[in-house]
Parts: structure tokens; C-alpha cells; sequence
């Protein structure tokens, strides 16, 4: 394409500008190849045609003839067709997805063909849990509370795998996840804090007003 998809937005990521406030802590993408990994399974897709292309050259050899490495080209093609059709569709989702966490909630913008922002504020997440990989790269699903639900289908692959009933949004396949998870636990906890004091300031000047 020869133009930016997103050259309307007034802050990268975002649908509109920040709200007076509030500030960008951290923003970031997937890495394409351990979105590729994780959340397309391209490992379990090339051990799959592997076996059977192997398959494929060891029963040529039944019934006592020559086995033909040939019997196993089909399974090889079909293979690296299928992954290189997972890898392209990883590394667009990669590219136009944007996660950020400001000091008041986490914003994600997701979708290739369809884009979409969803705005999660720090009242509405429960938890958050970290799955990480020796390499540094990880998965931070959101556990939402209340009422506030989303479909799986709108969220994946930013989603936390099987979690179907009770879909979590994920930040999936970030580099320096931890760090990251560093981040938006202590910008949660940081709005608690102040959510708090509000609700405490609220209740004292009902009481001084009664």
C-alpha cells in the first residue's frame, strides 16, 4: 500500500488525543516471529509436515522396496506453503498492532483488515499475568472484571489462548515483558492508590456537608 493506514491518528495507536493528565508510559508491538510462534504454532505446523513427509518416505519403502525420498516432496511443499502463509499473516498482525499503557489504562489497537481500539481503564482489570519466554519475550493477559466483556474472535490473536468463556486480551509476544509487566502493574497500582483518595476526599465532604 502506498499510504499509512493510520495517518489519521492524532497519537500513534490511539483513536484520539490524551486526555489532559494522562501520559504514555510504554508502547510497543509483537515481534512477528513470536507472534508466529506463539499464537500461529508454526513450530507444531512444520513438526507436523515433517512427520509426515518422513512418513511418506518411509512407507514407499513398504513391502521391501528402495524407499524414495520423492514420496515426501507433496508433505514438504504443502508445508512450507502453510507456514509461510502463517508467517506473512503474523508479521502483518505484528506490524499494525500497537499496545500502550499510559497511567490510566491500557490501549490497544489491533486488527489488519479490520481495525480496532479497545480502551481497557485500570478499574476494569483484576489481574494481569505474565507468561514468559527465556528469550525475554512474553504474553501479559488482562483478567477483566465486572460486566466487561469482549469476543474472542474480535480479540485474537491478542487474546489469552483458550480462554474462551471469559475472554483476556493480551499484550502477546512483547519484547522485554517483564519489564513491561513492571510497568503497568505499578501505573494499576498507582490509579488504585489515587481512585482511593478520590473516593475517601468524596466521602469527607459529604459528611462536612451534612
Amino acid at each position: 500500500m502506498s499510504h499509512d493506514d493510520f495517518e489519521i491518528e492524532p497519537v500513534r495507536g490511539l483513536p484520539e488525543m490524551l486526555p489532559e493528565g494522562e501520559r504514555i508510559l510504554w508502547q510497543g508491538s509483537p515481534g512477528g516471529m513470536a507472534l508466529a510462534r506463539d499464537a500461529f504454532k508454526t513450530r507444531w505446523i512444520a513438526g507436523y509436515f515433517a512427520v509426515m513427509a518422513l512418513w511418506s518416505v518411509v512407507n514407499s519403502g513398504a513391502g521391501g522396496a528402495a524407499m524414495d525420498w520423492r514420496a515426501g516432496v507433496p508433505f514438504a511443499v504443502m508445508g512450507a506453503v502453510a507456514l509461510a502463509l502463517l508467517y506473512l499473516i503474523a508479521f502483518v498482525q505484528a506490524k499494525t498492532t500497537v499496545y500502550t499503557i499510559t497511567n490510566r489504562r491500557v490501549a490497544m489497537r489491533i486488527g489488519a483488515a479490520l481495525t480496532v481500539t479497545l480502551n481497557l481503564p485500570y478499574k476494569w482489570v483484576g489481574s494481569a499475568d505474565l507468561a514468559l519466554r527465556s528469550n525475554g519475550t512474553g504474553t501479559i493477559a488482562l483478567d477483566l472484571i465486572g460486566g466487561t466483556k469482549f469476543s474472542y474472535l474480535v480479540c485474537w490473536p491478542h487474546a489469552r489462548p483458550w480462554h474462551f468463556r471469559k475472554p483476556q486480551p493480551a499484550l502477546r509476544a512483547i519484547p522485554d515483558a517483564e519489564r513491561v509487566a513492571g510497568i503497568l502493574a505499578e501505573a494499576a497500582q498507582a490509579q488504585v492508590t489515587v481512585s482511593t483518595q478520590d473516593a475517601a476526599r468524596a466521602d469527607a465532604a459529604m459528611i462536612a456537608a451534612e
